[in-house]
């Protein structure tokens, strides 16, 4: 998988993140900056379609990994904050969710972004994830609940805006998550004749959804 198909498949989750803080940082006499890029166990809309929950231990063995992660002012590449391979920015898992701690350059890029969420001009943080560990739950009466149970993590930012789930170019769409359920869902075997009329009338209940979205 080349680099481009590898970002085709990444999502962007946002968190309204008001516990942003800029801390000193006591040994290059700067600031941090430090708060939370995700939340463990709140359920958010996506799309209209279906429901997703990130359960602890989703960023574990990301952390554990010591994946090459980049800290990005709104997913731009040119706009590096801090990479966890040399430092500069440090994850963990506590009991709110994905801790993040930052060590923004002396750049025009880092004491901008500083100034931003110092005035409170910026206030949310977005992370970019492929995920590789689910558990769907469909559930009468509602949309479908996704728990994110493992993920691969590429980035975590900083944003003006929070990603937006349907249209964000570049990205997988909440309409894609859902065709690969859908698609997995009509791959399982030794379903009965009775569930499998429910599967689809279920099925075609969300892709209504979908249909609808997409008006």
């Amino acid at each position: 998988m080349n680099k481009q198909e590898a970002k085709s498949l990444r999502e962007r989750r946002s968190v309204q993140a008001c516990e942003f803080r800029m801390e000193p940082d006591e040994e290059s006499s700067g600031q941090q900056i430090a708060g939370h890029a995700a939340v463990f166990d709140v359920e958010t809309d996506i799309g209209d379609m279906f429901s997703e929950i990130v359960r602890p231990g989703a960023f574990q063995r990301a952390i554990r990994d010591s994946q090459d992660v980049r800290a990005l002012f709104n997913h731009d590449e040119n706009h590096v904050l801090g990479r966890t391979r040399n430092g500069t920015l440090r994850l963990a898992e506590d009991a709110r969710g994905l801790a993040v701690e930052i060590d923004p350059p002396n750049t025009q890029t880092g004491r901008d972004v500083v100034e931003l969420i110092r005035r409170g001009d910026v206030s949310q943080m977005s992370y970019a994830f492929v995920v590789k560990q689910e558990r769907w739950t469909e559930r009468s009466g509602g949309t479908p609940l996704r728990e994110v149970l493992d993920l691969d993590l590429y980035d975590v930012s900083p944003v003006t805006y929070p990603a937006e789930i349907t249209t964000e170019i570049g990205l997988r769409t909440a309409e894609s998550v859902w065709a690969d359920h859908v698609q997995s869902l009509e791959s399982q075997e030794g379903v009965s004749d009775a569930d499998a009329g429910a599967e689809s009338q279920e099925r075609g209940d969300y892709q209504r959804r979908v249909n609808l979205i997409n008006l």
